[in-house]
């Protein structure tokens, strides 16, 4: 027995001593990888293009693609160069589209082309957004690659229209109401907003959260909802942000992936009352993914569908009840 209970004890002691000689365990190391702030990329289109460049307290902004509104026109090769005639007729086709902007250099396109060589017809894209000030708008141009840069410089310095005091990026082609901020504090660093925007548009409108119902539908309108319409308001979910890409045909509204409330909100216009203009008038035969959080509408007037988004009457994008 004593025997026996020497060998139990030395069998323990080496157990004990093996674990004491263990190596600590060794934990793998994981680096993490942070998603870098997306910069200023020309090649994108607008809408993608223009996120790193807006303040991020901004709430709102409208962007008109010049170039995909001459291709869709007809005009795909109309530059500075191009005959009056043409540059005219182009022009005067541009407010019956879904632009969100009729060119913010045609009030002094004459002067620009006579005394610095350029004009509205060498902006590439467009995009503005109101400022906390009552009636203030900020902006940035981009022009042309083989726009003269420096001449934009010398119209700015002359103070001419909207370019007296703004402030030029010759490296990158803009020109902007004020100076721009960091990615790091621009509407590019949410990748949510980035996710939503970038589509092939004639215009496109985006927005930070969701409209108040009577500034869609108009004063005190919400109080007189019957139950149907009250309860369809009561059971949609919180809308972050939405965006709205017009094209020649068909108008695209992101909403953000897994919408439950995709189909309710497409039809949102049908139950509700009338907007102005009407929204059935402009926007129409609603497709709604869930999954996408995507919108799909087809243009019935496109200056109409344009005039609603600067209203901000858009009955897809109300606030819940």
């Amino acid at each position: 027995m004593r025997g026996a209970g020497m060998v139990a004890g030395a069998l323990a002691l080496g157990l004990l001593t093996a674990c004491a000689a263990d190596p600590e365990p060794v934990h793998q190391k994981v680096d993490v990888v942070e998603t870098p702030v997306p910069e200023y990329d020309a090649s994108l289109e607008p809408s993608a293009a223009v996120l790193p460049l807006v303040p991020a307290d901004v709430t709102t902004i409208s962007v008109t693609d010049f170039d995909q509104l001459r291709l869709v026109l007809g005009f795909g090769a109309l530059d500075s160069e191009s005959p009056a005639g043409e540059r005219d007729r182009f022009w005067t086709q541009v407010p019956r589209t879904a632009a969100l902007s009729t060119g913010l250099l045609r009030p002094v396109d004459e002067r620009l082309r006579a005394d610095f060589g350029f004009s509205s017809d060498d902006v590439a894209w467009e995009a503005t957004w109101p400022e906390a000030e009552e009636g203030s708008v900020a902006w940035i141009i981009a022009f042309h690659d083989d726009t003269s840069m420096a001449a934009v410089q010398r119209a700015v310095r002359a103070g001419v229209g909207l370019l007296s005091n703004a402030v030029v990026d010759t490296d990158r082609r803009l020109v902007s109401s004020a100076p721009l901020p960091e990615p790091a504090d621009a509407w590019g660093a949410d990748p949510a907003l980035v996710a939503m925007s970038g589509r092939t548009a004639v215009a496109t409108y985006l927005h930070r959260g969701c409209l108040e119902f009577d500034d869609v539908f108009g004063d005190g309108m919400e109080a007189q909802l019957a139950a149907a319409p009250a309860a369809t308001m009561r059971a949609l979910d919180e809308l972050d942000a939405f965006t709205v890409a017009f094209g020649a045909e068909l108008a695209t509204v992101q909403l953000g992936p897994e919408r439950g409330d995709a189909f309710d909100r497409a039809r949102l216009a049908d139950v509700m009352p009338e907007t102005e203009p009407e929204f059935a008038q402009a926007l129409s035969k609603p497709v709604a993914d869930p999954a996408s959080g995507r919108v799909g509408y087809t243009i019935g007037d496109a200056a109409a569908a344009a005039e609603l988004a600067t209203a901000q009457t858009l009955p897809f994008a109300v606030c819940p009840g």
